[in-house]
């Protein structure tokens, strides 16, 4: 169904004021907003810290916003030797493989601005999925300074239990509440001590390398992209359903300091809300959830 919403809007999801969402009339709209949004964390990390630790996601939907970040226009907003790539998941696939998120980086991105080859830190599946997490959660330790090698000793050295704090991470929703690969009633779901694992999707007879929810929960900024009317049943129910992240996976994204933004076109958000008023059929995830806690 063809959507009339002319003007973007915003719903606040939580007490807090922290977690929003924010729906934008048609695909193109969502896509410039999107940019917009990773130019602003961009520009305000380089200015905080001197670098952008930006988080990549795969699909149609950030594929769009990667070739749109890569023309003069937004482009020429960044200062793209500060900024480093990572992306939170990978395929078990080579990287000239035509279903690596990667590759699909590489082609519409990374090609095309002047980032230096040291700041993409690609997943080294090359490795073998359980060899990849391991070498990736190290790689992500080493550039956030929260590991370093003894000069004296070689011996590798752990600074407490600090977490990794990317500046944005940028998600998916898949038609199965999936996001990054955290695939309902995996065992990725309840890891708590790591940063990235190797997890096995039986769905899909395949294995992923994924971020796990402590690494994204402990981000700055988490950005979900979602377009399409095929993503609006999910979405309900990730957003309005029961609370049960081992089913609805994208419900346990709930950053613990940080701010969550849920961006969607007019179609994605038509069974969420068609304007800033709140839904007629109940309360969203995260408002009843901090109420429970509270």
């Amino acid at each position: 169904m063809a959507s009339n919403l002319t003007s973007p809007f915003v719903i606040v999801l939580n007490d807090e004021g922290t977690y929003s969402l924010h729906v934008e009339p048609t695909p193109e709209a969502l896509t410039h907003l999107a940019a917009k949004a990773v130019v602003f964390w961009g520009q305000k990390a380089i200015e905080r810290r001197g670098v952008f630790h930006l988080a990549l996601s795969g699909g149609s939907t950030p594929k769009a916003l990667y070739e749109l970040l890569a023309t003069e226009h937004y482009a020429r907003q960044l200062f793209w030797d500060r900024v480093h790539l990572w992306w939170g998941d990978e395929r078990n696939v080579p990287s000239d493989h035509a279903d690596s998120n990667y590759r699909m980086a590489r082609q519409a991105l990374i090609e095309n601005v002047p980032i230096p080859p040291q700041n993409v830190h690609r997943v080294r599946t090359e490795l073998g999925p359980v060899q990849a997490a391991a070498h990736y959660e190290a790689e992500l330790m080493f550039a956030f300074g929260l590991m370093e090698i003894d000069e004296e000793t070689g011996a590798i050295l752990v600074r407490g239990e600090a977490r990794p704090r990317f500046d944005l991470i940028l998600l998916g929703l898949g038609d199965d509440g999936h996001t990054a690969s955290l695939f309902p009633g995996t065992e990725a779901l309840a890891v708590q001590d790591r940063w990235v694992v190797a997890n096995a999707v039986p769905k899909l007879n395949a294995d992923r390398i994924t971020f796990t929810y402590p690494l994204i929960n402990a981000a700055d900024s988490v950005l979900f992209l979602v377009s399409g009317g095929s993503k609006a049943a999910t979405l309900k129910q990730v957003l309005l359903g029961d609370v049960q992240p081992a089913v609805l996976p994208a419900q346990g994204i709930a950053p613990l300091t940080g701010k969550l933004f849920w961006m969607c076109d007019a179609a994605a958000a038509a069974q969420v809300a068609v304007g800033p008023g709140y839904p007629q059929d109940g309360e969203f995830v995260y408002r009843r959830a901090s109420a429970a806690d509270g």
